[in-house]
């Protein structure tokens, strides 16, 4: 409970605070104390689904945090919230309405206050788009993973084995991914088709910029050491845009429950701060060097994400599917982890 107080406490904070801004907003709207509870409960939920969405995103903000030097950790911990709540959950949405209705941010921010039915209805023309840029990009990340040359430690050895070695062939996952595309593309309406093609080459293409910025980056001088504050830059980078790809399924999804702006800001921001909280744990506690395939079952959810991304575009996939598979994924990964520790400690003492 203790531990829980000290890297929670920031975000049960929020909590509050959220809680009586949705409560007003309801208030505002509706005029009614019930249509304020209605409010503040669509704010608990987004909030539920935001963390059972990022909780593998979690772990990797954690893997790639731990590397960062301790001021650009605290850059992200506190430029990444502010980008994650008012960037990817207000400005964004408001940037992409205001390009689908060809009106400025401004207009959009009206249209979101006085007209939220006609705000949702753009929001959601733009799922398909969203969703190919968003998975592609999430595709990128998990299959790098996989096919990294090198990987000694393999959780499902039967399939993790093999891509290693796939990994020595160049650019695989490009390859993988564009294929995966096309497939997917084949089943898209005729005005669709050339938009998701677009936007996920759009995604690969971001991966490979961020991915190419922070090798750069990293990579030092021939007469000097790796400078682990532009090395930190680089990965300050990544972990922002990775971050902003998982939010774009939860920012779209969250209209097919409310159609309020403001709503989702509050909730999903509640979420993504809970979020933050639980990587700081990770990273103070030392989890991940704990739980040997912890980071494993992670890049499996980021990889059933992608693909559930791609799947949204063809039929409706339940939010409660998207958060499950994830959070399943990383619970095998963490009891294998026990049972490896276990067996282990046994091990020693025979």
């Amino acid at each position: 409970m203790r531990d829980f107080i000290k890297y929670f406490s920031g975000s049960l904070f929020l909590s509050l605070i959220g809680g009586i801004c949705a409560f007003g907003v309801g208030y505002y709207y509706s005029g009614t104390t019930s249509g304020a509870l209605s409010a503040l409960f669509l704010t608990v939920v987004l909030s539920v689904l935001e963390i059972s969405l990022s909780f593998d995103n979690a772990v990797v903000n954690a893997i790639v945090l731990k590397k960062m030097t301790p001021l650009w950790q605290h850059r992200f911990l506190t430029w990444g919230i502010l980008i994650a709540v008012f960037g990817m959950r207000l400005v964004f949405p408001l940037l992409l309405v205001g390009v689908m209705a060809h009106i400025n941010p401004f207009a959009a921010l009206k249209m979101a206050a006085l007209q939220p039915e006609e705000y949702a209805k753009i929001m959601l023309s733009s799922h398909v788009s969203i969703a190919a840029y968003g998975g592609a990009f999430l595709m990128m990340v998990a299959l790098k993973y996989f096919f990294e040359v090198g990987k000694e430690i393999h959780w499902i050895h039967i399939i993790e084995r093999p891509l290693t070695k796939l990994g020595r062939m160049e650019a695989i996952e490009i390859g993988l991914t564009l294929i995966t595309l096309y497939s997917f593309s084949k089943y898209q309406i005729e005005l669709e088709k050339m938009n998701f093609i677009i936007f996920g080459i759009g995604g690969i293409i971001t991966y490979i910029a961020v991915d190419g910025v922070g090798a750069f980056l990293q990579a030092p001088d021939e007469s000097k050491q790796l400078d682990l504050h532009k090395a930190s830059l680089g990965m300050f980078l990544y972990l922002e845009v990775l971050d902003a790809s998982f939010s774009f399924d939860g920012v779209v999804g969250a209209f097919a429950i409310t159609n309020n702006l403001f709503i989702i800001m509050i909730g999903l921001g509640v979420g993504a701060m809970f979020v933050r909280s639980l990587t700081i744990m990770l990273v103070a506690k030392g989890s991940l060097s704990h739980y040997r395939y912890l980071e494993h079952g992670a890049f499996y959810a980021i990889g059933a994400l992608a693909i559930l991304m791609f799947t949204g575009t063809i039929c409706h996939v339940p939010e409660i599917i998207t958060g499950l598979i994830g959070a399943i994924l990383i619970a095998l990964s963490l009891c294998s982890s026990i049972l490896y520790n276990k067996k282990n400690q046994t091990r020693g003492m025979v």
